[in-house]
Order: structure tokens, then sequence, then C-alpha cells
């Protein structure tokens, strides 16, 4: 993960008190842990604000308006997610329209796409691995 500058993280928390109203109605659902997955709001991610964040599945979730569709945005947005995706974090937009009409359905394909790259505590052992410590069982 990109640590972030000073200011960012100033500009999170201010965001933190300012989120729009698709926010807010997402946070409501996200912030009871739907699939068992924690999410931050208004996440800092080096020089970016992320407005979703799970760690477990390195995935930050977008909310966008129309904002996202005017001027020079479309390509700021896709710089910023290419340098995101080359710290492993995949980005998730979501219309704001989509989550005021049926947040139900953004929550499902949020905890359904986190579900998929769900990142494992420990990595399973190799078969050819090291032999077991004494003491240890072996995995059959």
């Amino acid at each position: 993960m990109i640590k972030p500058p000073r200011q960012t993280v100033v500009r999170a928390r201010k965001l933190r008190r300012a989120l729009s109203i698709p926010e807010t109605t997402l946070w409501v659902r996200l912030r009871a842990r739907p699939a068992g997955f924690k999410f931050r709001r208004q996440h800092p991610c080096g020089p970016y604000v992320l407005d979703f964040y799970c760690a477990a599945a390195k995935l930050g979730i977008e909310v966008d308006g129309v904002a996202h569709d005017m001027g020079d945005r479309p390509e700021r947005d896709a710089r910023r997610e290419l340098v995101l995706n080359q710290q492993g974090i995949e980005i998730m937009r979501i219309r704001a329209g989509d989550i005021v009409r049926d947040v139900d359905a953004a929550v499902e394909a949020i905890a359904a796409t986190c579900e998929a790259r769900r990142i494992p505590l420990h990595h399973p052992a190799l078969p050819d691995g090291p032999p077991p410590r004494a003491g240890e069982e072996t995995a059959r």
C-alpha cells in the first residue's frame, strides 16, 4: 500500500464528514460488514482518497456521479486507477444513481467482488515443500 502524504490524510478526514447522499447510503450498508468484509470510508492511499476500501480483498470502491463524465475527469480517473492497479488494488466503480435506485444490488455486487478477490491469510503448503516440524501433523 502506498503511504499517503499528510495532506491526503487531512483531506480524507474532511471528506468523511461530508459524504454525498449515495456515499452515505452505501456506507450505512458497508459498515455492517456484508459477507464478513470490513470496509473503510474515504481511505487515503498515496496521493489519492478512495471512497471505500476493503483491505482483505484489496478492493477500492468509487461512487461516480455525473462529474466523473465531464472535462478531463475520465483521463484523471484512468491514470489514478492505473497507479492503484500497479499496487494490486482493483477499483470497482458504481454509479451514484445505481446506489440510490437499488443499494441492495450494489452491496451484493461489492460483496461478490470481494469474495472473488479474497486474499488468503496463509498460503497452502506446497506438495513437495519441507517436511513438517517435530510434533506437527502432516496434511493429507
